[in-house]
């Protein structure tokens, strides 16, 4: 059973803790409804003018080559080896190609995007692109240029634009070109005028200049590009830009530039192959001339007609070695012009590829060559031939060619050996057909000759046609699946997002001040952190908050909150009686503070005045001698003598120091009277213990203003005299510590029947009913009052 009541106990109490930290917050509900409409409203005027940004995407398919997919259409050159060397690239490799700043550099100079035009409004600047009657094409800039520099430019009807620069007005004809001190350009007619253009006649434009450098950062920043699936070759380019248009053009002029840089290496090795083609079909073709004409001649000189029918039967046995010899004799001679070919370009170049040798190593080491010498190429663009990279790759080309050389070396060992052993065999049938006429082994020899000429000079023709199909059906390397396209609302800046984290930071922002101010306050605002810490002494009374408007001292028939707070003070202050003997004398009620400022005059007073309107005989005496406040209720009483005068004079009696209040006949006061050099002395004289005893006899509440008991020892020294002490705190002035000084001194006796006033509490830490019971009979609060009692805590 007790388990189960602790469980509740427990429980009750943190409902309890939960429900107060709601209530601290609950009761500055208008810090949170004023929050949130400042922020809302500050999210309304960002959204109204924050330049909206939309998203342009562009997808490409990038064809492997290697493979053949995607370029269906080729498919009947494959088996030639004319599209061979290209495909193998990695998408990762054309990602970063199409983030190059040599692409993205072509992109700009080709839409001219390193001048901006803006039309200014009432309160931001709106972009235009394509949309006013003119454009601006640069054609150099300053030494000095600053990136940003921006003129002025108005077209009027009649198709003259007004420049204005740096304060200074020019007026040119559309096709002029200007030269201004930080560069020159020509201003030319915008070519696609429309309706919005012409609306701009007129109308002042800022044209911002900027470097094609700065531009092309820029926009390598702000491209995204990224696979759609690692298990695809699609490719999407992203742009955030205000100008829809603007963004389309830039990714499909990316796509376009990046079609027309691929076609081009294409191509390059292509036309190189055709020159040495060419080369080598003008040489054959004059070796088969010579070799033709030798055969007439040797036929003319011996009188020959058809050799072939008397030899018919011999060639027939030495056909398969002829068939041998002439395809040995093709790769001879086409390793022999390879070797050639090589050794008269010292310099690197491109080789030709596919001219059919058997070797399959060597064609491989011929393509890896060209890719290297493309590669380059490629960075001779931008590097010269110290760049470090540019001499990487020249190492490697050197190595490649030495391999391919030794290859080729070897090859035609290869051959030349194979050439012998068909001639041995040959000549064993030569020696079956000994008996033949030698014009027949010589016209043979020549024959031969012609035939391999004349194959070698069909198969060079078979591969320019080749070549040159290649060069006119080159496809682009990137198919676009989707040209560039933007988003119909804006991405960024996102509405609903921004209005909700708006609310979110108007609920926020007064949360964060008021924990803040709570976990930062070290002061007494409330009953609950009396109550926390002095648990043990009772609090009698909480005084409210008093507006500047509003008297400090209650009055006849008073009905306002503070009059209703001390009237509760009063009945309060009954019990601290209940078990003190007084033996039909006053009662002293002593108040006092922890230190200056802390309300103790003020309450003091009121608390007089309030024991004086219950026909109560009252005295109020201002014990402070060191610094009086007493008279600040009573202007008239700055030369009274008072306190110090009838402890230091002993001629003086009660009497002679007392005088009766204007505002209730029932209530005598008594000052602090002159400050004295020696207080403490004073108050330990025999004269306070008569000045004690005649006020007892001659009231029914002597109420006493001490000093504060941590800055001197003056009310220590007199506490024995009180009945009651009131010890009189400040909401949001006494610190929580000093609670402790108050603890302290009433466990040890120093001061007698301790009871605790909060003063200057305001209404929404008002504690148990208080705040609900000033009104009680009163006049109901306005629409106007609950507000400004809602922002001020003020009753």
């Amino acid at each position: 059973m007790n388990n189960s009541s602790s469980f509740n106990d427990s429980q009750s109490t943190q409902e309890l803790n939960i429900r107060e930290q709601l209530e601290k917050y609950l009761r500055h509900g208008w810090w949170f409804v004023l929050g949130v409409i400042v922020c809302v409203t500050l999210a309304f005027l960002y959204l109204r003018y924050t330049v909206s940004s939309y998203q342009t995407q562009a997808s490409v398919i990038i064809k492997d080559e290697k493979k053949g997919g995607g370029i269906s259409e080729l498919a009947a050159f494959e088996s030639m080896g004319l599209l061979g060397g290209f495909g193998s690239a990695s998408i990762e490799n054309e990602i970063e190609i199409l983030k190059s700043k040599r692409l993205l550099t072509s992109v700009v100079e080709q839409l001219n995007l390193q001048v901006t035009y803006l039309v200014e409004g009432r309160i931001i600047a709106t972009e235009k692109y394509n949309d006013i009657p003119f454009s601006i094409r640069v054609l150099g800039y300053a030494e000095d240029f600053v990136a940003g520099t921006s003129v002025q430019a108005t077209m009027d009807k009649n198709s003259k634009v007004t420049l204005v620069y740096k304060g200074k007005k020019s007026l040119h004809q559309l096709g002029e070109t200007v030269t201004l001190p930080f560069g020159s350009f020509i201003i030319m007619p915008n070519e696609s005028v429309d309706s919005k253009a012409l609306e701009l006649i007129g109308t002042p434009v800022i044209v911002e200049f900027s470097t094609v450098e700065d531009k092309v950062a820029q926009y390598q920043e702000a491209i995204q590009i990224n696979l759609t699936n690692k298990n695809s070759s699609v490719i999407q380019l992203s742009l955030n830009h205000p100008v829809k248009n603007k963004a389309e053009d830039v990714l499909n002029e990316l796509v376009t530039q990046y079609n027309r840089d691929a076609i081009e290496d294409k191509n390059l090795v292509s036309e190189n192959t055709a020159k040495f083609i060419d080369e080598r079909l003008r040489i054959i073709s004059g070796e088969l001339d010579s070799v033709e004409q030798g055969k007439v001649t040797f036929k003319t000189q011996n009188k020959l007609t058809d050799l072939m029918t008397e030899s018919k039967l011999y060639l027939e046995n030495a056909s398969e070695f002829n068939k041998k010899q002439l395809e040995v004799g093709t790769q001879l001679a086409l390793t022999n012009s390879m070797l050639e070919h090589i050794s008269r370009d010292s310099r690197p170049g491109l080789l030709p590829v596919n001219l059919g040798f058997e070797d399959v190593a060597l064609t491989q080491l011929t393509a890896e060559y060209n890719k290297l010498v493309i590669e380059r190429n490629h960075l001779l663009k931008s590097a010269t031939d110290k760049n470090p990279a540019v001499i990487a790759v020249d190492d490697q080309l050197a190595q490649l060619k030495t391999t391919i050389v030794s290859s080729l070396q070897n090859t035609r060992s290869s051959l030349n050996v194979a050439l012998k052993d068909f001639n041995r065999q040959e000549n064993l049938i030569e020696g079956r057909i000994a008996k033949a006429p030698g014009q027949e082994m010589e016209f043979r020899g020549i024959e031969r000759q012609q035939t391999i000429k004349e194959a070698l000079y069909l198969y060079l023709l078979q591969k320019r046609e080749e070549n040159s199909i290649s060069l006119a059906v080159t496809a682009p390397k990137a198919k676009i699946v989707d040209y560039a396209y933007s988003s119909k609302h804006p991405i960024s800046p996102k509405r609903k997002i921004v209005y909700l984290a708006s609310l979110l930071l108007g609920l926020l922002i007064p949360f964060g001040l008021i924990y803040t101010k709570d976990l930062l306050d070290n002061k007494v605002n409330n009953r609950k952190d009396v109550e926390r810490i002095v648990p043990n002494i009772p609090l009698v009374g909480e005084l409210p908050r008093i507006g500047k408007s509003e008297s400090e001292v209650i009055v006849s028939n008073d009905r306002t909150v503070l009059a209703e707070a001390f009237r509760i003070l009063r009945t309060n202050i009954q019990y601290l009686f209940v078990n003190i003997e007084t033996k039909g004398l006053g009662k002293s009620i002593f108040v006092t503070s922890s230190v200056k400022g802390e309300g103790k005059t003020f309450t003091s007073f009121n608390l007089a005045l309030t024991l004086a309107s219950t026909n109560n005989k009252v005295a109020i005496v201002g014990i402070d001698l060191r610094n009086p406040q007493l008279q600040r209720y009573l202007p008239d009483t700055n030369t009274q003598r008072g306190v110090s005068n009838f402890l230091f004079d002993s001629k003086l009696t009660v009497k002679d120091i007392t005088q009766i209040s204007d505002m209730n006949a029932n209530l005598a006061i008594i000052t602090s009277g002159s400050i004295p050099p020696n207080p403490a002395e004073l108050l330990m004289s025999k004269r306070i213990e008569v000045l004690v005893e005649e006020l007892r006899q001659s009231y029914d509440y002597v109420i006493y203003d001490t000093a504060p008991l941590l800055l001197v020892t003056d009310t220590f020294l007199i506490s024995k005299y009180a009945d009651a002490t009131i010890y009189v705190m400040r909401a949001g002035y006494t610190e929580q510590q000093l609670l402790e000084f108050i603890k302290d001194n009433s466990s040890q006796g120093k001061i007698n029947n301790v009871a605790l006033v909060l003063n200057d509490v305001s209404m929404a830490n008002f504690g148990y009913g208080n705040k609900y019971g000033y009104t009680y009979g009163g006049e109901k609060e306005t629409f106007i009052q609950r507000i400004k009692k809602a922002f001020t805590g003020r009753a």
